[in-house]
């Protein structure tokens, strides 16, 4: 069959890679993917252009398509290339509104009784500085839509709340996305990523994984999109799999069948493990990056055959199955990101690295990839233990080279210590 991979980053190019070694896969296109993507044909277009994806997809004759970035799958991507007669892997915009907007997730969670923190919604900023005044500090101060990962304050002062507060409601730093507001209790304890796929019955996770989210070292500097990831978490261990299961992950999925909001896809839950058990940070209505190019190196089954599976209903624990092994992912960053970054750089690996390399920020020119995003590409090695892993990935580091380039250097660093 003929597959669409929708998107160009790190994690599509992750997909892509996997999906071409599946028996299935006639041909793989990417839109608009970007030039280091070898195993696909790159169609030009933007992914928020829904009619203009929908014609280009009839015109190669699509038989599958994958939907992976929030934007398209917020916008109704999806619901345009069905109603077109195109299969797809991901959710509609009903289900894709549990990470569209925090404000309905956490009522969601709050209706269904799935554990999160404690939590109001405000759109006014002088009710929202009185509830933060009648509150223990810190607080979690977040946007309810989509904002590339920036959403997101720790006010730790009055003046950082009311100065987050204030962008959000008043300023409009993130445009409609910050016209409300959510403001919940602080969590402790480690941070988990489990990606599950889901037909809307059956739910079948991933191997967990422990995202960098912090630009430096230390868990210092703004928060990006995501600097690595090591999977498995070795905090997430079985009985709290069998816990979170029992209470999160099968509990969200009935509650969305319940509002007439079945969600088929991969659904991205992040966790905080309390002393008082797994509780919700927050839902993605999609494969998370950089946990998918932590994750997928270590799948062993055929992963197009679980996402046709997805679609069609009758997913079992059999469509997803890994290996015993650990993976380190390292991304690869221009200087200056998460702000302001130069680009056209040049980017030179030297010899084959002991690690996939998944390509993002990456335009071509003159033959010659360079640079052309904050985070440029990432490096995934895997091994039986995740000290060796975390070696390979960075002796696959000293490889590569472009002016500026940045890397966390303690990836994994927190779960070895664990």
């Amino acid at each position: 069959m003929k597959v669409l991979v929708i998107g160009s980053g790190g994690r599509e190019h992750a997909v892509v890679r996997e999906i071409a070694e599946s028996p299935l896969a006639e041909k793989i296109y990417a839109l608009p993917g970007n030039p280091g993507m070898k195993e696909a044909e790159l169609i030009p277009g933007d992914v928020m252009d829904i009619p203009a994806v929908v014609k280009k997809a009839l015109e190669k004759q699509i038989d599958f398509a994958v939907v992976t970035p929030d934007d398209p799958l917020a916008a109704g991507m999806v619901d345009a290339l069905e109603a077109a007669g195109i299969r797809c892997f991901g959710p509609d915009k009903k289900a894709a509104e549990i990470e569209s907007s925090k404000v309905f997730s956490k009522h969601l969670m709050q209706k269904y009784h799935i554990p999160t923190a404690m939590y109001e919604a405000f759109n006014d900023l002088d009710a929202a500085l009185r509830y933060v005044k009648d509150h223990p500090l810190p607080l979690v101060i977040k946007a309810d839509g989509l904002a590339k990962g920036k959403g997101v304050v720790i006010a730790e002062t009055l003046d950082q709340a009311e100065q987050a507060l204030r962008e959000m409601l008043v300023e409009k730093c993130f445009g409609a996305s910050g016209a409300r507001v959510i403001v919940e209790e602080f969590l402790q304890g480690p941070e988990v990523s489990v990606l599950a796929f889901t037909d809307g019955e059956t739910v079948v996770p991933f191997v967990s994984a422990m995202d960098h989210k912090r630009a430096l070292a230390g868990d210092e500097g703004p928060n990006t999109g995501g600097m690595g990831a090591v999977a498995p978490n070795p905090f997430y261990t079985k009985d709290i799999a069998c816990q979170a299961m029992d209470e999160v992950f099968l509990p969200t999925v009935r509650a969305m069948k319940q509002e007439a909001r079945p969600f088929k896809g991969c659904l991205f839950f992040g966790l905080m493990l309390t002393k008082d058990g797994p509780k919700v940070l927050e839902y993605n209505a999609r494969l998370g990056d950089p946990e998918t190019q932590a994750v997928l190196p270590l799948l062993k089954s055929d992963l197009l055959s679980a996402m046709l599976a997805v679609r069609e209903g009758g997913l079992q624990d059999s469509h997803l199955t890994f290996s015993p092994g650990h993976a380190c992912c390292v991304v690869l960053a221009s200087g200056g990101y998460p702000g302001r970054f130069p680009v056209g750089f040049p980017v030179e690996v030297k010899g084959a690295p002991e690690a996939q390399v998944f390509y993002a920020g990456v335009a071509e020119k003159e033959g010659r990839l360079v640079t052309a995003g904050g985070r440029v590409m990432s490096l995934t090695a895997t091994a039986d233990t995740l000290q060796e892993a975390v070696d390979k990935a960075y002796e696959a580091v000293k490889l590569v080279h472009f002016d500026g380039m940045m890397a966390r250097p303690d990836i994994g660093a927190r779960a070895l210590e664990a």
